[in-house]
């Protein structure tokens, strides 16, 4: 099946969706979220919590669309945040219930299951669109 190029704002709106719904999944505030959609889509979680062996830097859960979730610490701004670890399976848009199992289980110290397969070649965006289409109607316009 053909998937057709959807409009970057329908995109967005839908990305933003599937955020809201992880945030709400893993206990974190809207505000505390980032949507972007340039050249890759991605998504920002700023976690409520700190990690044990980096008790001074703020936890992040990072989405994108060639990677999907995946842990890290932020450190220096000038630096690459550290990764705690990557969500395992093929699925780049998995449920929230899952990613919040995900968040619990590395927090936790359980392993998070078999390392991802990244793709061959990034989904479309048509696909990306498909995928994400159930969380169009949860997506409200940013406040201000």
């Amino acid at each position: 099946m053909e998937h057709l190029e959807p409009d970057t704002r329908t995109l967005e709106r839908s990305l933003r969706g599937y955020v809201r719904a992880v945030a709400a999944a893993t206990g974190v505030p809207d505000e505390s979220t980032t949507v972007e959609i340039s050249d890759t889509a991605t998504a920002y979680l700023g976690l409520p919590r700190r990690w044990p062996d980096r008790p001074d830097h703020d936890v992040m859960l990072l989405w994108s669309e060639r990677r999907g979730w995946s842990l890290a610490v932020e450190t220096d701004p000038a630096d690459e945040p550290v990764l705690i670890a990557r969500q395992g399976g093929d699925d780049l848009v998995p449920a929230p219930g899952a990613v919040a199992r995900f968040v619990a289980d590395t927090a936790a110290g359980r392993p998070a299951g078999p390392e991802s397969t990244v793709p061959a070649h990034a989904p479309t965006r048509g696909s990306l669109a498909e995928r994400l289409r159930p969380y169009l109607h949860d997506a409200r316009p940013p406040a201000g």
